[in-house]
């Protein structure tokens, strides 16, 4: 029994140290205390991922500034907008309001607006 006990505990140790962090232009989504954000998804070419745009009320020079990254700065990929939301529960959020910006003449797309608990 204490052989199992210890194997977990190693395999979970391990597990902690390999776990990436999430952040939106260096700032980890632990570390975001506002009370509101915002989130919506960019749909990547020819594929059925797609990367989230979160805003807090952060300054930033282009979109791709506001793409949620691993620690190693890569874009996180995520199913759609709504994966993004039900992951942002877990750092204390709840969907407030949902609205639509248009892209161009002929498409929309929704934007999620999240409220802290």
């Amino acid at each position: 029994m204490k052989k199992i006990t210890l194997a977990a505990a190693m395999i979970a140790c391990f597990w902690l140290c390999t776990a990436k962090a999430q952040n939106v232009n260096g700032m980890k989504l632990t570390d975001i205390h506002v009370d509101y954000i915002q989130i919506r998804a960019i749909k990547i070419f020819l594929a059925d991922k797609q990367w989230i745009a979160l805003e807090y009320g952060q300054k930033a020079g282009d979109v791709s500034e506001l793409y949620i990254r691993d620690d190693d700065g890569k874009k996180l990929e995520f199913n759609s907008a709504l994966d993004a939301v039900n992951k942002m529960k877990a750092y204390g959020y709840e969907l407030f309001s949902v609205y639509t910006e248009q892209i161009d003449e002929d498409s929309n797309r929704p934007v999620y607006v999240l409220k802290r608990k």
